[in-house]
């Protein structure tokens, strides 16, 4: 069966390895951020009762954090009326998902980036796939030896041969766009060979015009320190913390390297990992850094004109399906 896999993935895309977070965390308590902590040119707007807006604004990029449960997924809209889809949640989110952004009047993924394979990350990319018109496709490349025979994966698979998609190799120094202001270029992996999966995120830098958003993944301490030591330039306006705000991950380090004025934490409420803890909360504090939390405000748009953004929180969530 595995051999059969191995030569179906082999196939259509570079391999990697499927598996669920593996670090439980107790829980500990969730204090935000004070809102005075909130750069002057971001505003948040709480709107439980808002359905999501087809409209980005004319001239200005909107980024979409959605609430996917213990998950994570993000979509860019930008003003070119391209999309770009970072990870697909669970499998359980799909239909909500799928209705989400079909709800922004996409029809094509011009570009589709499956951060890692988790099951939290790929779950519903399949039905994505199905679904979506797809662009450029991205995903990491892991050892031959390691591919994975959960139907989570094998099914992924099957949708990519089915469409006829071949996946790009995801690593530092590819370049997805960059035209009119707007450049999403990829930082890691910086490597080739990591014991920790979640090593292997690809991790995103954004930038519109004078504002820029990190996307991580599930990218951990070492996977951090090889992109500071990497000399590229990670300081971003937003930062979507890695790992769910797992003690893991956002480092001091590389916290202070990005620098960002706001965060944004993916994670399920009432989750079993006790995502986020009480350490990555408080360095985001320290820091002044406002935190959003999608398991306590549901689906965040950010929305910026590539001079100030702003936030949007309260928005339909993906779970509500």
């Amino acid at each position: 069966m595995k051999k059969a896999i191995r030569f179906l993935a082999a196939a259509l895309a570079p391999l990697f390895l499927l598996c669920g977070c593996e670090e439980a965390i107790s829980s500990s308590s969730a204090a935000s951020a004070d809102s005075a902590a909130a750069s002057s040119a971001a505003a948040e707007s709480s709107a439980e009762s808002l359905p999501v807006s087809k409209s980005t604004g004319t001239g200005k990029t909107a980024v979409w954090f959605f609430d996917v449960g213990q998950g994570d997924s993000e979509l860019v809209q930008l003003p070119n009326g391209k999309n770009l889809l970072i990870d697909a949640g669970t499998a359980e989110c799909g239909t909500g998902l799928v209705k989400l952004i079909k709800g922004l009047g996409v029809q094509e993924l011009d570009y589709v980036v499956a951060t890692h394979p988790h099951a939290d990350h790929i779950g519903s990319m399949r039905k994505i796939i199905e679904t979506f018109a797809i662009g450029s496709y991205y995903m990491p490349r892991v050892a031959d030896d390691e591919v994975p025979t959960t139907s989570t994966y094998t099914n992924l698979l099957k949708a990519m041969q089915k469409k006829g998609i071949k996946a790009i190799q995801a690593k530092a120094g590819v370049t997805l766009f960059s035209e009119n202001g707007c450049k999403a270029q990829l930082l890691a992996p910086v490597s080739t060979s990591y014991k920790n999966l979640n090593n292997y995120s690809a991790v995103t830098l954004l930038t519109i015009g004078k504002k820029k958003f990190l996307f991580t993944g599930d990218a951990e301490k070492e996977s951090e320190q090889q992109m500071l030591k990497s000399g590229a330039s990670l300081q971003a306006d937003v930062l979507k913390c890695g790992h769910h705000g797992s003690k893991t991950s956002t480092t001091a380090s590389f916290l202070k390297a990005v620098s960002p004025t706001d965060a944004v934490i993916s994670c399920g409420r009432n989750n079993d990992y006790g995502f986020p803890p009480q350490q990555t909360l408080s360095k985001l504090n320290k820091d002044h850094v406002k935190i959003y939390r999608t398991d306590e405000q549901h689906t965040i748009c950010a929305r910026t004109d590539g001079n100030t953004i702003t936030f949007q929180t309260g928005l339909a969530s993906a779970t509500a399906a």
